[in-house]
């Protein structure tokens, strides 16, 4: 018979997150793990399978977090240009709050674990298609609108607006200057326009 967990996954999860974003992925040990969840090792174990199944699942949270957040902006959208603002402005609101100046989880993985793990790479790769594949929709629905130029290919534009989002993330780590974040943004819409 299967255990039943009697814990909040979600917030198990939550929980991790800040432990792996604070120290990254090789410098979190398993007991940062039972400090920060008040989990026992047999009870990650059983539920996570090893601290590479928490962290993989503490992707998934994170990504899961993101997506949704942009998928409500984009939806209170009313063109394909707010649209690619929205998602600049979330990022950046969260660079402006993140007082710890850690950056993002997705971002800071990427460049920690990519070529170390196979399961971490395939995330990774799965993560990058699904934003160029939203953010080519975008731009494809802001050029048939006449909205952005057609220079390029919405797929080019995608892949140039990952990224900078990418870029302005790493750059958030070190410049929290509003007005600076946003003036870099709109050198990078001005691009579509």
């Amino acid at each position: 018979m299967p255990k039943v967990e009697t814990f909040s996954r979600n917030e198990v999860l939550q929980k991790a997150t800040e432990v792996f974003h604070t120290k990254g992925y090789n410098g979190t040990s398993m007991q940062d793990l039972v400090d920060a969840t008040t989990l026992n090792r047999s009870s990650i174990y059983n539920s996570f399978g090893s601290k590479l199944g928490m962290f993989m699942d503490v992707l998934s949270y994170y990504y899961t977090n993101y997506k949704n957040q942009i998928g409500k902006k984009i939806v209170q959208s009313h063109n394909a240009s707010e649209m690619i603002q929205a998602i600049f402005d979330i990022y950046v609101h969260d660079i402006l709050t993140d007082n710890d100046r850690k950056g993002c989880l997705i971002v800071n993985c990427k460049s920690e674990m990519v070529n170390q793990e196979p399961i971490i790479k395939s995330f990774m790769e799965q993560n990058q298609e699904q934003t160029l594949a939203m953010l080519e929709d975008i731009v494809h629905n802001g050029q048939m609108e006449k909205i952005f130029n057609q220079k390029q290919t919405p797929y080019q534009y995608a892949l140039y607006l990952y990224t900078s989002i990418q870029g302005i993330r790493m750059t958030g780590i070190l410049n929290t200057n509003e007005k600076e974040l946003k003036n870099l943004i709109q050198t990078v819409l001005n691009v579509l326009h």
